[in-house]
This record gives structure tokens, sequence and C-alpha cells, in this order.
């Protein structure tokens, strides 16, 4: 939403039908902007609700709402209740009126008062009947407030006290869309704990609360257990929101995790002490002649010129610097998450503030349980649990590592050592290590020493060995990937200085992993191809073997059958005799452009924009009938490592939908019945009806949790109906 001057046109309601619903519109792994279904309009996340006292509005409501087009924002309802003139006017004229602003309301209820003052003065059911008298869109019920230094059985209480009163407190809610709060300490097992337990009861919206002191306390570290053990514990179709949480240095971290609303008074507080709020810390106007980022409420002064305005000027001043800083953050948070580059924004991020980075390498670490010690401490090794929490962030991770979308497009813009842990990156080499298969006894080559592409430099050479009894490998920044997945993302589009291409081989990590390919007890042979001069002659007199005829076809046939094996999950032996006696279709620069299969048949097309594939009705129809296993009837019971090999997965529409999705129309959440529990964002999917019979080929949105609870938005974008 664009920033202007002059009145902004005041927002539509929801419908009726779909107020408190949300819906995700576009994601990068767990990180996800969608839409919240609200009275006083739809509220596009994630964003800031910055938090107005309604005693002192440094920066009024309205203008937030014309100027910036925020969209929602919090007060504390507590307050009003305690101020008998606000009280009188909230509950004579509402809420929305009292902060003449039109936009989404939410407010606290008290709670953070009682951990500032030691006590509050409103009932449990009193103070949410007050926000439902007063009109707010969402309000909040008391809950209890744990703080770092309390005790786990003080916390335990806390929580299941929480719990406790969120019976009444829904009961007086009625239609009022509510908060349940998750608290829990800096105890993952509680905060899991209170997550479970809060997502099983009717709330709208889940914020997570008593981080206010992790914060302050700059205990990033513990911001990220806590966030990551609520979470992937939580019922997915409900927006999280960080409670008190408002510095742009931490947004990028936390919408990687799947923070949906931020709420802060930062932004005035911060103002009326001279500091201002950047992506990359905090900064004293006392210290600086320079702004250290130009923004519209500064662009006509200097910091001199701010430090001589009377305190209250220079306050409302560097508030709005501080808000449009706050928002810029969020947009760029949000443009990354369209781009799927939200964690490569975090990592940079977390090089701004120590503690920030030793929160980000925690976090981007696998939690292994591995009892062999690094040889070498690094940051990353440096930054894996030990001692009893050791393995216990296993099922943590999975669930971040698990819906990261893999191939995707664009480069891969290298980050040093970071680079290895991105979730997607992670994901990408779990389904290649898991699912690709050695079809070869013999030595493994290994080419190394030049940027790709590698078929214009070794193609000729690759097609004169390929038939023979070799597994033929090239060495990349992040691993080794086969060759006939040469073209893959992200293998192929990392982007980065020319040493890491053709510096010597990592003799351990190539060791490494060819164990993760089941390929141990191998001589390995190393093939530098930084020269190509003479290239086939050296290569045939290191192996030792006289000179092949070229075979155009093997690494062909290979290419696609890896390719539908580590894309499509699909069993080796299926890959191959769908492609025995394939033909092709080439463009004029070699590349394959459609595979005809021994009927004359087009079943699927290689993408080169990432190196993935392309699944035509007749292959899908192909794939269909190699299926082995029943008809999904749940979301889902086995670990997803458990299927590699399954096939596509299968999504279950139900009858209301299945004459709509044949034509090509997508699926929408509600409709779906059930999914294979390998059902993965971005993921190509066969969407059948309750008897099994192929509708149309799709790509799904969703996780199977997410299949399961999510009401209202695009489940499965379908390319193509199956007639």
């Amino acid at each position: 939403m664009k920033w202007q001057t002059g009145t902004r046109e005041d927002p539509k309601p929801c419908r009726e039908k779909d107020q408190g619903k949300f819906e995700i519109i576009a994601r990068d792994g767990q990180a996800r902007l969608g839409k919240l279904h609200t009275k006083h309009g739809i509220v596009q996340t994630p964003c800031l609700l910055p938090v107005i006292n309604p005693n002192i509005r440094t920066i009024e409501p309205r203008e937030m709402w014309d100027k910036y087009g925020i969209q929602a924002l919090i007060t504390n309802s507590y307050v009003i209740w305690k101020h008998e003139k606000l009280k009188s006017v909230a509950l004579s004229d509402g809420v929305h009126s009292l902060l003449d602003y039109p936009g989404m309301i939410m407010t606290d209820s008290g709670t953070f008062q009682s951990y500032v003052y030691g006590d509050v003065e409103v009932g449990v059911e009193e103070i949410v009947q007050f926000q439902k008298d007063i009109g707010v869109d969402v309000a909040t019920m008391l809950d209890v407030f744990t703080r770092p230094d309390m005790t786990y059985s003080q916390v335990k209480e806390a929580v299941n006290e929480t719990v406790k009163r969120s019976t009444p407190s829904i009961s007086t809610a009625q239609e009022m869309m509510l908060n349940g709060p998750i608290q829990g300490g800096i105890f993952p097992e509680l905060r899991a704990m209170s997550a479970k337990k809060m997502s099983e009861l009717d709330f709208s919206v889940h914020p997570i609360g008593g981080i206010v002191p992790v914060m302050e306390q700059q205990k990033y570290t513990n911001l990220a257990k806590i966030m990551l053990a609520t979470k992937s514990n939580l019922s997915p179709n409900r927006p999280v929101h960080m409670f008190g949480c408002g510095h742009p240095m931490l947004f990028p971290m936390l919408i990687a995790l799947g923070a949906d609303l931020f709420d802060s008074a930062a932004y005035v507080l911060f103002a009326r002490d001279g500091r201002l709020l950047t992506p990359w810390g905090t900064e004293k106007i006392s210290e600086m002649e320079e702004w250290p980022i130009i923004m519209p409420s500064v662009s006509n002064h200097t910091p001199a010129e701010v430090r001589k305005m009377n305190k209250e000027d220079r306050t409302i001043l560097l508030s709005r610097f501080n808000l449009e800083v706050t928002l810029q953050e969020l947009s760029r948070c949000r443009q990354a998450v369209r781009d799927g580059t939200i964690w490569r924004l975090a990592e940079r991020r977390s090089h701004q503030h120590p503690a920030l980075r030793e929160a980000f390498l925690w976090l981007t670490t696998n939690p292994s349980k591995a009892i062999l010690e690094p040889l070498i401490l690094d940051e990353i090794s440096a930054s894996k649990e030990t001692g009893e929490e050791k393995g216990r962030w296993e099922e943590n991770w999975d669930w971040l590592v698990s819906a990261q979308q893999t191939p995707r497009n664009g480069g891969e813009s290298w980050g040093g050592n970071d680079t290895f842990n991105r979730p997607h990156i992670q994901m990408a080499m779990r389904n290649l290590h898991s699912r690709w298969q050695s079809q070869k006894q013999g030595d493994v080559i290994v080419f190394h020493g030049t940027t790709p592409p590698w078929r214009d430099k070794i193609g000729e050479l690759v097609d004169r060995i390929s038939n023979l009894d070799y597994e033929l490998f090239i060495q990349t920044p992040i691993g080794l990937v086969p060759y006939g997945l040469e073209d893959l993302n992200p293998w192929a589009h990392v982007e980065g200085p020319n040493w890491m291409w053709n510096g010597a081989p990592d003799h351990i990590k190539i060791q490494s992993d060819l164990e993760k390919f089941g390929l141990v007890n191998r001589r390995v042979v190393l093939i530098d191809i930084s020269d190509t001069e003479d290239l086939h002659n050296r290569v045939f007199e290191t192996l030792g073997i006289q000179p092949a005829e070229r075979d155009t076809e093997a690494i062909k046939t290979r290419q696609i059958i890896d390719k539908m094996c580590v894309l499509y999950n699909i069993d080796y032996r299926d890959a191959t005799s769908i492609m025995t006696d394939s033909t092709y279709v080439m463009s004029r620069t070699g590349r394959i452009r459609n595979v005809i299969n021994s009927n004359g048949v087009h079943i699927v097309s290689p993408r080169l924009a990432e190196g993935g594939l392309s699944l035509t009705v007749e292959g899908a129809k192909l794939l269909h009938s190699l299926r082995k296993y029943p008809i999904p009837t749940n979301f889902g019971t086995k670990k997803k490592s458990d299927c590699d090999g399954n096939g596509l997965a299968w999504v279950v529409v139900d009858s209301d939908a299945e004459p709509f999705v044949k034509q090509g129309r997508n699926v929408m959440h509600g409709f779906v019945l059930a999914c294979d529990e390998w059902t993965r964002p971005d993921e190509t999917v066969l969407i059948v009806n309750q008897s099994g019979e192929l509708l149309a080929i799709g790509r799904s949105q969703s996780t199977p949790e997410e299949l399961s609870a999510f009401k209202k938005g695009i489940a499965i974008k379908v390319r193509e109906g199956c007639p």
C-alpha cells in the first residue's frame, strides 16, 4: 500500500461468513503473506499494529490510516476501562470513534500492565465483555504473563491458568474475534504445551506473549526457541502475533519462522529518547550528522536541525521516522517472501548484531543427535546444542525444512557457510539424497574446477562415458550433484566468487556426500575440468580405458529418469519403465524440449529456468496408473521420510469441486478431503476424487497440516484439468 497525502477511503468490511478467517496468498517455506478478514477491512500480513496510547497520541491514528495506509492498530482496553472519560466515550460511540480510526482495531486486556505493576483490577469475563461493548475487532483475553525469571512450576501453573480462563473468555466473546495468547516463559516444552492446548480452542489469532523482557535483555536465541517451539505446535490456519515486538531488526528472522502480526510502541518510546530505529539496530540522534536512512519525514531536515527542536516537535518527527523505517522493512520482508529470499534477508540482517547472529546461527544449524564432534569448530558447529538439549529440536527443524519449496527460480546468492543451512537448500538436499539412486557399480567420477553450465564444457565427454560403469558427479559449492541433474536448482545456480568453483576439492565433504547417496567403498576419481584442452585424452588416460563411441541417448534418458525420481518421487524402476524406448524433441541449442514415450505420447518437458519438469495430462495419466497405494483417507500419519519412491502425492477433493477442477479451476481450501503425507508446497500433485479418478494436475500451495486446517484461500493451483 502506497504512502500518500490527503484522505484515504475507509475500508470495506469483509463478507460476514469470512469474518475471522485467515488465508495464505504467497509463501516462502513457513514465511507467508496472508489476509485476515475483519469487520473493518481485510488486513494484509505480515504487518505492524502500532500501539496507540489513548491518552497520548504522538501520531494520530487517522494520519496512520490516511498517510501511511496502516490497516490495523492496537490499543489497551484496560487503560480505556480505567479512565472514566475514555470509558464513557468508548461505550457510547465505540472505540473506532474514540480513536478516529476506520481500520481494524485490536485491544490488549491488561496482562502487560499486570507484568509491569503487579496486578489489574478487572475480571476475566468483565474485560472481554468491555472489549465487545466498545466494538473491538480483535479482543484479547486476560491471560497470565510469564517472565523469564519464573520457575518451571510457576510457568506451568500460569499456562494452565490461561487455558482455564479461555473457556469463559470465548463464551463471553461469542462472535467477536478473540486472541488466545501463548505463554510458557523460556521453557520450550511449556510453549509447545500452551500452543497445543490453545489451538484446540476457538480463537482467531494467537499472540505469543511474555517475550518483551526476553527482547529487552537481547536474548534473541531464547526468542528464536520460543518462536520455533510455539509455531510448530500451533494450528496453521490462525495468524501469529508477536506481542510487543516492533524493532525492524527482528522482522526477517521472525517472519521466516511464520510470524504474521507485530505490535509495538517502540516507534514512539525510542523517539522520546532521541533514538532512531533501523533494520540493523538503534542509532542516537545526538551522535549523528547524517541520516542513516533518508525517509520522507526527515528529508527536509538535518539531524542538527532536529536536535534544536523543542522536545514535543522532535518526538513527533522522530516517531514518524521510526514508523516509516519500520513499515519500509516490513515491505522489504513481504517482497522477500514473494521472491523466495526471506532466509537470505534474515541471514544478512543477522550480521548486524551479535545477539541476533547467535540466534540465527542456532536457528539454522541442523540440530543433529550425532555423537562425533566436528574436526574444525566453525561458527555453525559451535552453534549446535550440547547437553540435555542435543537433538531436542530435530522435529522442529523438520517442521521448518519440510515446508520449503524446491527447486526455485533465480540464482542462489552465496552467503558463506550460512548458504549450506538455508532451509530450502536443506530440503533440496534431503530430496536428492533420499530419492536419487545409483545404478552403477564402478568407480565414482567427480568433475570439478569450473562454473556451470557444465554440459557446454564436458557434454561430449560425458556422452562417451555415460554408458560405462561409472557414476558421474559434479562438485558444486553446496555439495555433489549427479551429472543427470547438472542443470537443477540450487546446485547449478549458485552465484558467488570464482574461488568457490576452481578451488581444490574438499575430500572430506565429497566422502560425506557420497555416504548420503549410499555410495561407500567406491574409488573416487577427481577430474579437473577447469582446462578443457586435451580433456578427453587426459580423462581416458586417467581411467585407463580406450575412448568410447559417443552415445547421446544414454545421458538424456538418465537425466529424465533422475529428475522423475527426485522431483516426482518416483521409484527408479517405474521411471525406467516409463522411459523405455522414449524419444526426444530437441531445441536448436541441443536441449530436450519434449519427452515422447514409446506410444508416441508427449509425457513431460524439462524446464530451463530451474531444471525442473513440466508434466502433461498424458504423463499425469501414466503416473496415476502406476499408483501402488490406497487412496488417502486423511492428512497423513506416517513420517514423510518413509514415503520416498511412492510417486506424486494425491490430493482428494469432494464431489462439489470435481466438475470445476476438471475444467482447470483451482482447488480452494475447504474442498480438500485428504492428501498423502508427502504432499509439500509447490510440488506437483495429482488431484483425484474419492474414487481415485484423476481430475487434474496441480501444484500444492500447502502442507498436509494446512490442507487439513484452512478454510479460506487456494489449496492447489491447478495447471491443467484431466477430463
